[in-house]
């Protein structure tokens, strides 16, 4: 029989909410069990048995970040079910930078009061954000905080651990001069940079936010500010199999200037042409409104560019060919110099 208090539901905590998100949430977590999965949820941790198999000294790999203050966007539409996606995306697009695999992913939710059919609406979307990366979820916490959270808001943050053959770690220790740069494109701002974009439209008091915008396509800015992360796991783990790629980048908060020269070693450049960049219309819309430099969108947003690897010059087009054929439509959009600027926009 579970448990109640009478007494901490008086003080903000029903635990009969909690047992009721469990159960909402758990056909959404049976969509990502994988032949590794142990434990059902419930326990007081998840068990997970990786596979070893072809692997001679086999490596964990970690990553862990949250969604930010793109949650404000979902509190204001009340759409709770792609921020998961986000929460997800922001962990396993890391550590795929490294060529590993994701195997399993936890999440931490806390809330100011626990509304279960809410509350199971974001695990649906972190469930469907590990369905995209072979990821299994295999645990997390609900975490009711009455006074710390309003009663309609959340954070949101997660953690993905994968595996990968210590002599498959991609560390950028390879690159070399001549070696290209393949955008793989951005599904828009995925979950950086809202700080600025709820400063620029003013979200907080936008009346608009579901009404079609031209410069948009017709789409809202709702809509297509909240438009989840892309996960680029099963594009990038065919792309390691048949290309020799050197180093990868997740670009993410910091733009080009910060995430590109992350994952090339000193001493080398990546020179990206800046024409060669296929910018969606939202971030023109954000430098417009916000009359936003140049340097600082390259310096906040993706702009188009959700991840860049770099390949040796000779796999170039095969690596293109091998992501379209994955469903990216990635691209050539610069190359590697010697030279200690990190990065240049040319």
């Amino acid at each position: 029989m579970k448990s109640a208090s009478e007494s901490y539901k008086a003080a903000g905590v029903d635990i009969t909410a909690g047992y009721k998100a469990v159960e909402l949430m758990k056909r959404h977590i049976g969509r990502t069990v994988t032949d590794g999965v142990v434990s059902g949820i419930g326990g007081f941790g998840g068990l997970f048995r990786p596979s070893f198999a072809g692997m001679e000294d086999p490596v964990l790999v970690s990553g862990t970040d949250g969604v930010g203050t793109k949650l404000r966007l979902a509190f204001l539409l009340d759409r709770h079910d792609t921020v998961g996606i986000d929460c997800v995306a922001m962990s396993v697009n890391d550590i795929i930078c490294c060529g590993a695999a994701p195997m399993f992913f936890l999440d931490y939710i806390a809330c100011g009061k626990n509304v279960p059919e809410k509350i199971a609406s974001v695990v649906a979307g972190i469930a469907e954000g590990c369905v995209q990366s072979d990821a299994a979820l295999i645990g997390g916490e609900t975490a009711e905080m009455p006074g710390f959270y309003p009663e309609d808001e959340y954070d949101l943050a997660g953690f993905a651990v994968g595996i990968v053959d210590r002599a498959k770690i991609i560390d950028g220790s390879r690159v070399e001069k001549g070696d290209v740069l393949i955008a793989l494109p951005s599904s828009g701002v995925h979950s950086n940079g809202f700080s600025l974009v709820r400063k620029v439209f003013d979200l907080e008091h936008c009346r608009t936010l579901t009404d079609p915008v031209p410069e948009l396509g017709g789409a809202s800015l709702g809509e297509t500010l909240l438009e989840p992360t892309r996960i680029y796991v099963k594009p990038m783990l065919s792309l390691f199999e048949k290309a020799d790629v050197r180093a990868v980048s997740h670009i993410t908060g910091g733009g080009f200037y910060e995430n590109i020269p992350r994952s090339i070693p000193a001493g080398f450049t990546a020179k990206v042409e800046k024409s060669a960049v296929r910018t969606p219309a939202i971030f023109d819309l954000i430098a417009s409104r916000g009359a936003v430099p140049q340097r600082d969108m390259f310096n906040t947003y993706n702009m188009g560019v959700g991840m860049c690897a770099t390949v040796a010059k000779k796999d170039a087009d095969l690596a293109v060919s091998v992501l379209q054929d994955a469903g990216v439509d990635a691209y050539i959009f610069g190359e590697i110099a010697q030279g200690d600027e990190g990065i240049v926009l040319c």
